[in-house]
């Protein structure tokens, strides 16, 4: 973005052109002065009826507004960030992803130090020095903007967000988040961001299909057994995996559509913030497989999907064009 002319230097050159017309209407005046209050000497800052720096309708301007200034441009996106800062929740902690109900961060789609996860550090080229994990397994939107306070404190060139599938895994589907409470919590997110650190790239991923976890894992014969440990019980509970009554139907289709309503959500509050790109809904659209999920709970994305989450969003962050 070019910078701005150093203060005062359109003033001092509005300035110097009238000294000189005024000069001139004092010669003037020396020779009619018997006319000097019926005849104005007019041009820029003059008295004439068309005052003002040449703006012709009469409203004064602030020294070096120019009649049709052009709107602010949308700052570059960098596709080269050199920190990040991740948050969200057990899906960034890679939760399950290495052993049984337990954080794996070095497995993390975002900040791992996995080559075979390949996180979007890696892929960035971004320092362990200069990642940074701050999310937290079992967080709620509602722990976002706390999140972002402690990621600004970084001033990170880049934070991911990936959070919200805990909202909708709530004990029964009457406690699920209202979506206004969402939206209103991440919108409260972004304002402690900038308020902080303005210049902050934000990569916002749509939250996954859970319909579609739970059509995967019911097939594995211990995933009821896991899943009665408590994972998403508004998705996954029931008697069984396979629980195909139209009440347990019902349910999940309650699930799914609230999902798909916090990612619209998401998506309008990030394209009113033009340093917050997001992925335009590929995280939800993806549809992992069995060897994808975690081997401990079929639910979670296990190596192979934490990969694939790396993979979808370097594709969003390292595109000098957002997603269509």
């Amino acid at each position: 973005m070019p910078a701005d002319p150093p203060p005062g230097a359109p003033r001092a050159r509005r300035t110097g052109h009238r000294g000189l017309l005024g000069a001139a209407c004092a010669a003037a005046a020396a020779v009619v002065a018997l006319v000097v209050f019926a005849v104005s000497c007019g041009g820029p800052g003059g008295g004439g009826s068309g005052g003002g720096d040449g703006g012709g309708d009469g409203a004064p301007r602030p020294p070096g507004a120019s009649a049709s200034a052009p709107a602010s441009p949308t700052p570059e996106w960098d596709t080269s960030p050199d920190s990040l800062a991740a948050l969200g929740d057990s899906i960034t902690r890679a939760f399950d992803a290495c052993s049984l109900l337990a954080d794996c961060p070095e497995a993390s789609w975002a900040t791992g130090t996995s080559p075979e996860v390949d996180s979007l550090a890696r892929r960035l080229g971004i320092p362990a020095g200069a990642r940074w994990n701050l999310a937290r397994s079992g967080a709620l939107m509602a722990e976002l903007p706390a999140q972002a306070r402690r990621a600004a404190a970084r001033r990170p060139d880049l934070v991911t967000v990936l959070v919200g599938a805990n909202d909708a895994c709530r004990p029964t589907v009457g406690r699920m988040t209202p979506v206004e409470e969402f939206r209103a919590d991440f919108t409260e997110a972004l304002r402690v961001l900038r308020a902080s650190s303005p210049g902050t790239q934000v990569f916002v991923a749509s939250l996954p299909d859970l319909e579609r976890l739970w059509s995967v894992g019911r097939a594995h014969p211990l995933a009821a057994q896991v899943w009665k440990l408590g994972i998403c019980p508004s998705m996954l509970g029931g008697t069984s995996p396979d629980a195909s009554g139209s009440a347990a139907a019902e349910r999940r289709g309650k699930v799914a559509e609230r999902v798909r309503a916090y990612n619209a959500a998401l998506a309008e509050v990030c394209a009113r913030d033009a340093r917050c790109r997001h992925d335009g809904g590929a995280v939800h659209a993806y549809r992992f497989t069995a060897r994808e999920l975690s081997a401990w709970d079929w639910f979670h994305p296990g190596r192979e999907g934490q990969r694939r989450l790396a993979g979808i969003a370097h594709r969003v962050v390292a595109s000098v064009r957002p997603p269509s």
